[in-house]
């Protein structure tokens, strides 16, 4: 039989549920005891520990959310959960947690419009839709002056600018053949 601390932690497999990313545990061990050396045996259990904590506050908070007749566990859920489970002494430093989130989110949205962040004052952008504007009524009022052209050109308008009745190609006569091609 094996050693008792491979039994309390076995080797990771690929068939163990989703567990959190052991890079993640090992920043987290070594910045909160830089000048302890931690065996890869209590690593593992470190980040099964972890992942079972994760898995109980989630299922608790899911049966909070059930109750509450809601569809998305929200904060309150898993500040509940935390109270159910007895870890009410974390809902304090969790709800710092929490509004600290809040205030990243809101600042994030503050600062993703585009025109801050593309680094141009507000009257340079707005010069440069004139342009593009102006550009367009240009590119506009050729194609026009042009299909104008071509309608003279093709005896439809008058020189004075009077349009002229439209006659209308003359085509073959219909088949009965035409009739049966249903497309539907």
């Amino acid at each position: 039989m094996g050693s008792p601390e491979r039994e309390l932690c076995p080797p990771p497999s690929e068939e163990d549920e989703l567990t959190l990313p052991r890079a993640s545990i090992n920043k987290m061990i070594k910045e909160l005891v830089p000048s302890v050396r931690v065996a890869f045996e209590s690593r593992e259990l470190i980040l099964n520990c972890c992942t079972e904590f994760i898995h109980l506050i989630s299922s608790e908070a899911n049966e909070v959310c059930n109750q509450s007749n809601k569809k998305t566990i929200n904060a309150e859920h898993v500040l509940t959960a935390l109270d159910r489970l007895g870890f009410s002494d974390y809902t304090i430093e969790a709800e710092a947690v929490l509004k600290d989130c809040k205030a990243v989110a809101a600042k994030r949205r503050r600062q993703s419009t585009r025109l801050e962040n593309l680094g141009i004052p507000e009257e340079e952008l707005l010069r440069q839709q004139q342009e593009l504007f102006a550009k367009a009524r240009e590119e506009q009022a050729k194609q026009e002056q042009q299909q104008w052209l071509l309608l003279q050109q093709q005896g439809l308008v008058g020189v004075e600018g009077n349009a002229q009745p439209y006659v209308p190609p003359t085509t073959a006569p219909r088949t009965d053949d035409d009739e049966d091609d249903d497309y539907s």
